[in-house]
């Protein structure tokens, strides 16, 4: 558990200006009362941390007072740059969302032309609001960084049988496992290996979405065999498809190798859950992987309805 404190709390009533030091602030629906930034978008609550004031101070050799780079809550404990969309802050009712890390400077900006080099578009981060309450200066928020929840299915008969040992499967975990590590990002990834049956997949797949899981890899049973029955049972669940990625990924390796075009891999959106069909070897789940990770931090913030176009 991380603790960061509240060193100060602030306020303005334009946007691009200082803000000015209160004692308490009421965190509304919309954000900090009485405040410019307030409002119905993502970027309702800013912040940075005295960490980052003192890397100013030494760059433009000069001090600088709370609220002088614009950020409604002034904290310390952590570098908060380095928190991770959808990572929360708890203190008290209240709990923020991190929506936005950096942010591009306002036209003809106050804070810019007195500081000469702001931090704020740099290192500071800005928050949505999800639950409601009062802050006060001295406060600590507990930091929460959001765990993503990963389902790797493996369709296979044999495999199920124990004739031979799922490979596909734990290739794709270590693959997620990695790029979520790589990307700072805590991760849990469970695992299953079921038949080729209808009835095992769709159970499978609801449980996990019910169980909040963020994203559900399968592998195997995306052929065109009396077997693979993954894409047909998967498609009928999803609520939102996303072809694109995987008409990528077909035209890119069956262009090389026409056997690949005969994969019916499919995508898209069961709830708030991503759903990836993957066929069942590891070259194969290398190959789509490669394609589908880099999608994913921004199919999660879609997924969130945070707008950061």
């Amino acid at each position: 558990m991380i603790q960061i404190k509240i060193k100060s709390l602030n306020i303005s009533k334009e946007k691009g200006t200082l803000k000015n030091p209160v004692n308490t602030v009421a965190i509304t629906e919309t954000g900090v009362k009485d405040d410019a930034h307030a409002g119905f978008w993502h970027r309702q609550v800013s912040l940075l941390g005295v960490e980052s004031l003192q890397k100013a101070k030494e760059q433009n050799n000069r001090t600088y007072k709370y609220g002088d780079f614009g950020e409604n809550i002034t904290t310390e404990g952590i570098e908060l740059h380095k928190t991770n969309i959808l990572d929360r802050f708890h203190c008290g009712d209240v709990i923020l969302e991190v929506t936005q890390i950096g942010k591009k400077c306002h036209k003809g900006c106050e804070i810019m032309k007195i500081s000469g080099n702001c931090i704020m578009p740099v290192e500071g981060i800005f928050c949505r609001v999800i639950q409601t309450g009062k802050l006060d200066t001295g406060d600590v928020m507990i930091y929460v960084p959001r765990e993503i929840k990963i389902v790797v299915v493996t369709l296979s008969d044999r495999a199920y049988k124990g004739i031979y040992i799922d490979k596909s499967g734990p290739h794709a975990s270590k693959l997620l496992r990695d790029f979520f590590h790589e990307h700072n990002r805590p991760v849990q990834v469970g695992s299953v290996v079921i038949p080729d049956d209808e009835a095992m997949l769709e159970n499978v797949l609801k449980k996990s979405v019910e169980e909040n899981a963020d994203i559900i890899v399968t592998t195997g049973g995306t052929g065109i065999g009396s077997r693979d029955i993954t894409p047909d049972v998967i498609k009928r669940l999803l609520d939102k498809e996303i072809p694109g990625i995987m008409e990528l990924i077909r035209y890119k390796y069956g262009s090389l190798k026409p056997n690949a075009l005969l994969s019916r891999s499919i995508a898209g959106v069961m709830g708030n859950t991503l759903v990836y069909a993957l066929p069942g070897n590891t070259k194969a789940v290398n190959e789509y992987l490669t394609e589908i990770t880099p999608t994913l931090e921004h199919s999660l913030r879609m997924l969130n309805n945070i707008d950061s176009h």
